[in-house]
């Protein structure tokens, strides 16, 4: 994804959708285009989206309460920008009851913005999820209220956007915000079955013996211009040396950059007659950087920032079965 931007209208909602979403795509698995997440009253959303798009349905289970429907449209007008001075949206499409639906957002302000790095607590709505999704938006910053033409029609009718209660580096804010520069990762999927050898490339993986064992230090997933670690302390058992009645516990942390800060949590190792039991809790949440006091506000009023991964929760049993290792994983919320 290479940019998004999320405007919302909970407080004049439309009679289906409550918040819209632009997202900018240009890789080789989605496709070069524009897709909009429209958010509903239900929570959950209708996707719409270019052509030139092949979004996996599957993948949209981390959003709120899952896909609702998904349509290919014409857009009208699809600009999506988002410049030194703020963001310029003209997008226009039909959704799927052919109402006309404009997003407008075209920002003047004269002050420099003051961005900042953000997990987007986008899994707080996440029903029953696949995995963790960790949305970590670089040079994310609130649309200002001053100098700004901004609109969002359905069918016709105008939706009042919903405001930022508190004003941030000293300018009264929207509740529409945006990142031109966000890094987007799946943790630890849900996955049943065998598990096959996998060659990891060097760089990713820091291990430390452990006797005739070698234990998980760190992995590392790579992006093309970001990466994050995931660091265990100690070491992650190798679960095939574990006797029955072993049972290890210790800490993990998932960072990025400073910028975007760190989630911290516990996990478990359990050896048993009946296989190995893993569970990984993020329950210590998530540790922003807060370098400016309109933050430090913000983080203590909206609680959900810092506390919406504690609610996760991953379990898996592996099994040695016929010569391999088979494994039975999934997320829950608590």
């Amino acid at each position: 994804m290479k940019r998004l931007l999320l405007v919302n209208f909970e407080k004049d909602p439309d009679s289906l959708y409550i918040g819209l979403e632009p997202q900018y795509f240009n890789d080789p698995i989605n496709g070069k285009g524009l897709l909009v997440i429209a958010w509903r009253r239900d929570m959950k959303i209708d996707v719409y989206h270019e052509a030139s798009l092949s979004p996996d349905p599957s993948k949209f289970d981390i959003a709120g309460n899952g896909l609702g429907e998904m349509h290919e449209v014409d857009f009208k007008r699809k600009i999506f920008e988002i410049q030194e001075n703020g963001v310029r949206a003209d997008i226009i499409f039909s959704d799927k009851m052919d109402r006309p639906v404009e997003i407008f957002i075209a920002e003047a302000h004269p002050k420099k913005r003051k961005p900042f790095g953000l997990l987007a607590p986008m899994g707080e709505a996440a029903t029953h999820p696949s995995a963790m999704p960790l949305i970590l938006l670089h040079d994310f910053y609130f649309v200002r209220r001053r100098h700004t033409d901004y609109h969002v029609n359905i069918n016709g009718k105008a939706h009042k956007l919903d405001k930022l209660p508190i004003p941030m580096d000293g300018t009264w804010m929207l509740f529409a915000r945006y990142s031109p520069d966000p890094f987007i990762v799946t943790f630890n999927p849900t996955y049943t079955g065998k598990l096959e050898p996998t060659k990891v490339s060097d760089d990713r993986l820091i291990w430390q013996r452990n006797g005739d064992a070698m234990e998980l230090k760190q992995a590392r997933a790579i992006g093309d211009k970001h990466q994050i670690e995931l660091t265990f302390s100690p070491a992650f058992p190798q679960f095939n040396f574990l006797k029955e009645g072993t049972d290890i516990r210790g800490k993990f942390e998932i960072k990025s950059s400073e910028r975007t800060g760190r989630i911290t949590g516990t996990y478990q190792v359990t050896c048993s007659h009946d296989g190995v039991q893993i569970e990984l809790r993020p329950e210590g949440g998530w540790h922003p950087k807060t370098d400016k006091l309109s933050l430090k506000f913000l983080y203590s009023v909206a609680k959900t920032f810092k506390n919406w991964p504690k609610s996760y929760v991953w379990s898996s049993k592996l099994k040695f079965k016929d010569g391999a290792w088979e494994m039975d994983s999934s997320w829950k919320r608590i």
